[in-house]
């Protein structure tokens, strides 16, 4: 039977905010790795654990709960040591699930972690699903009532304090029908049509032309 790991966001805090793909996710799997802080492997300050014994309480289901080391020190060593429990973990149950705080996609250890079981189990990496939930800003959007971005405006993400030089990802957004794309320049592009739509097209560059209102355009940062 072909082993299935879910990457699961769980939102900025609140479990009414995870999606029901999360929800869904946590019903189909036989465990839930779960990310924490302290050495000794407890969850007494990890807002995660709270999420999801929260969420399977509504669910009303009992799921293995494997704890994952995580000290955060952005040390690769760290990241071998999670993705092994990871790993761990499958070869005793077909179907696992490892949850982040926020979205999957911004500041998140996944994507570190997918590149290692990538490296060590091609055909698991390609049957893992990353599971996009509601991030801090957008829930701080709408706690405080006031848009984001309106009209033309831009919005930016930027690290505080980041380690080493920045690198900037472009996400390209509300582009005209019949729109020649030469101007947008080059990169790692992803053209993505209709997303989640019947006939929705992902496209792993940046298209000539654009034919549709749903279209959105990631320019991704270049990386090693």
């Amino acid at each position: 039977m072909t082993s299935k790991l879910y990457m699961v966001s769980l939102g900025p805090g609140d479990v009414e905010l995870l999606t029901l793909k999360a929800l869904n996710a946590f019903k189909d799997c036989d465990a839930i790795c779960v990310p924490t802080k302290s050495e000794d492997n407890s969850f007494t300050k990890s807002i995660s654990f709270k999420i999801v014994s929260q969420a399977l309480e509504l669910l009303e289901v009992e799921k293995k709960i494997i704890p994952v080391y995580s000290p955060m020190h952005f040390l690769e060593e760290d990241w071998d040591n999670e993705a092994k429990v990871i790993l761990d973990t499958l070869k005793e149950n077909n179907k696992v699930c490892f949850v982040t705080l926020g979205d999957a996609g911004v500041y998140s250890s996944i994507y570190y972690l997918l590149d290692r079981i990538k490296e060590s189990d091609e055909q698991l990496y390609k049957n893992s699903e990353v599971i996009a939930g509601v991030t801090s800003f957008s829930a701080g959007s709408a706690q405080a009532k006031k848009a984001l971005c309106l009209g033309d405006e831009q919005l930016i993400i930027k690290p505080i304090n980041p380690r080493k030089d920045i690198r900037t990802t472009e996400i390209l957004m509300r582009p005209k029908i019949g729109m020649d794309t030469t101007e947008l320049g080059e990169g790692d592009f992803y053209t993505f049509e209709n997303m989640y739509l019947k006939d929705e097209k992902i496209t792993p560059s940046k298209i000539s032309k654009v034919r549709k209102y749903m279209t959105l355009f990631i320019n991704f940062a270049k990386r090693d």
